[in-house]
């Protein structure tokens, strides 16, 4: 089976997780600069998570340049991928209304968690799918920011309940890790074309 089905409804629940984040963000009552501040929170998760579903939206569309077919094993790891994903509106919008506290702190936490977990279940289903010498599998290699991204949520979700200011250093830590977009995987398409 082909992959433009796969990365076509994956492209539309990724922005439609944008556009639900965002229209979670009210409209404050008062025309001043000042009636902005109380919804810095807001803003501020708002941000990070913005910046989460950019991440994985472009390294999903890297490693998927690197797919030839999909079987159904990771149609399946895709969705499950898009699940955790799509509780991501829900945890901004709740740590954000409650300025980062522990609870929603930590449940943002095991959202994340939970979704790189997915994404390295897909990662492994495509793998699986196209061999272990697959360029997919040259690529990733040794993965050490993909097995250092999950402790670092942990510990996220464990400071969320002593510090939970903390656990918001720790989720910024792990998205400014996956910023750049996946040099490994350029790599491998760059000498593919060449």
């Amino acid at each position: 089976m082909g992959k433009t089905r796969l990365e076509a409804f994956s492209d539309g629940v990724l922005a439609i997780i944008i556009t639900i984040m965002v229209l979670e963000m009210k409209v404050p009552h008062g025309e001043t600069m000042a009636a902005l501040w109380p919804l810095l929170p807001v803003f501020l998760s708002y941000v990070l998570s913005f910046v989460y579903v950019g991440i994985y939206w472009n390294n999903h569309h890297h490693m998927l340049h690197l797919a030839h077919r999909v079987s159904g094993g990771i149609l399946w790891a895709n969705l499950h991928l898009l699940f955790w994903l799509s509780l991501l509106p829900f945890a901004t919008g709740w740590m954000g209304e409650n300025h980062f506290s522990q609870g929603p702190s930590a449940l943002y936490g095991v959202v994340l968690l939970m979704a790189a977990v997915a994404y390295w279940l897909l990662q492994r289903s495509i793998i699986r799918s196209q061999g272990e010498d697959s360029p997919l599998a040259r690529a990733v290699g040794g993965d050490w920011k993909g097995k250092l991204s999950p402790v670092i949520y942990a510990a996220g979700i464990a400071a969320s309940f002593w510090a939970a200011w903390l656990s918001q250093l720790f989720y910024a830590l792990a998205a400014l890790l996956w910023l750049v977009p996946d040099r490994r995987i350029e790599r491998v398409l760059a000498g593919r074309e060449s």
